[in-house]
């Protein structure tokens, strides 16, 4: 493993971006998303994401250069075209704007089109939170999960996430896809030749498999199964047909260098507590809530590990693979 300081972790993933046709200014804001999931244990959508995001700008996939266009579309609605850019810099313009938005209308929404793989949902809904905002987020991904009894990938795994403002204390955030488990889980088992568990994937036929490698030519299954797919469909509304942007049968993959833009979307909302409980209820309220689950033995609040975890990593910095170092160092 190789040990790098986040600094000097992000310094690098710039250079690899900027190298590879990125502008400075979305290089930045990628690079500082890849490794803030690095700093919260989430190596998944951390710097592995790098050599793929690179190959993509270079091909064109992405358009690094891009600069997304934020558009007001009535009293408490944004929108922002990503213009087939990373998603990272077209949500923080557009965030950014809410934020103000919301302070004023009590509550705003903001649909980002013509997107990308926007890396840790939790973490663009935790900036709402940190402003004292109430956040929820939803974004769509390339198909993965079929319709109910069917065995066509339609719908992404689709994760939510909703973020709460806490008072002198890190925001709540809750961060969660709506397949059973992360598909990267599956393709870590077929790369290694092992099976997975009854009950995470279908093959193509639709048929329950344990066969990882037949899981990845196969589907996704949802949480909660049938019920969890009709929150699958919701997301889908929510962040590609709200948008005016490609559902997840339509979406190229977020991994290949090769074919068009994924043009995914994501949607947010956000909510000014006072505008709805006074100046103070919603901390207080929010806040008995907390104490009591942490009155309870062994219970804990969601985000701890990860809070933890970016504590140690702002100290010690975040460990990679070697192999991804080397292939990182080739592109930069």
């Amino acid at each position: 493993m190789t040990r790098l300081a986040l600094a000097d972790a992000e310094a690098l993933a710039r250079r690899v971006l900027v190298a590879s046709r990125t502008s400075e200014t979305a290089a930045a804001s990628v690079a500082a998303a890849l490794v803030a999931a690095e700093a919260d244990g989430l190596a998944s959508h951390g710097l592995s994401r790098l050599p793929a995001y690179a190959d993509q700008a270079k091909s064109g996939k992405v358009q690094g250069m891009a600069e997304p266009a934020l558009t007001r579309t009535a009293r408490a609605s944004l929108r922002v075209d990503a213009r087939d850019g990373f998603a990272y810099p077209a949500i923080a313009l557009g965030l950014d704007a809410m934020a103000k938005l919301a302070s004023d209308t009590g509550v705003a929404a903001l649909a980002v089109a013509n997107s990308h793989h926007f890396g840790v949902a939790g973490h663009h809904v935790e900036k709402l939170a940190a402003r004292g905002l109430v956040g929820l987020g939803f974004g769509n991904s390339p198909g993965a999960i079929a319709a109910w009894g069917g065995a066509k990938p339609i719908f992404g795994t689709n994760p939510i996430a909703f973020a709460s403002p806490r008072e002198g204390k890190a925001p709540l955030v809750i961060d969660l896809s709506l397949s059973k488990v992360a598909r990267g889980k599956i393709m870590v088992a077929a790369q290694k030749g092992e099976a997975i568990p009854e009950g995470w994937a279908l093959d193509a036929s639709g048929k329950p498999t344990t066969d990882s490698k037949a899981a990845l030519g196969g589907t996704m299954l949802p949480m909660g199964d049938a019920r969890g797919q009709q929150l699958v469909l919701m997301v889908e509304l929510l962040t590609a047909a709200l948008t005016g942007s490609q559902f997840g049968y339509e979406a190229s993959s977020f991994f290949t260098a090769d074919g068009p833009p994924p043009r995914v979307g994501q949607f947010f909302l956000a909510f000014d507590p006072k505008a709805f409980s006074g100046p103070t209820n919603f901390a207080a309220r929010a806040e008995a809530l907390f104490a009591e689950i942490l009155s309870v033995p062994g219970a804990r609040l969601p985000g701890d590990r990860r809070l933890k975890l970016r504590t140690k990593a702002e100290k010690d910095g975040v460990e990679i693979p070697d192999a991804l170092h080397q292939e990182i160092l080739r592109r930069g």
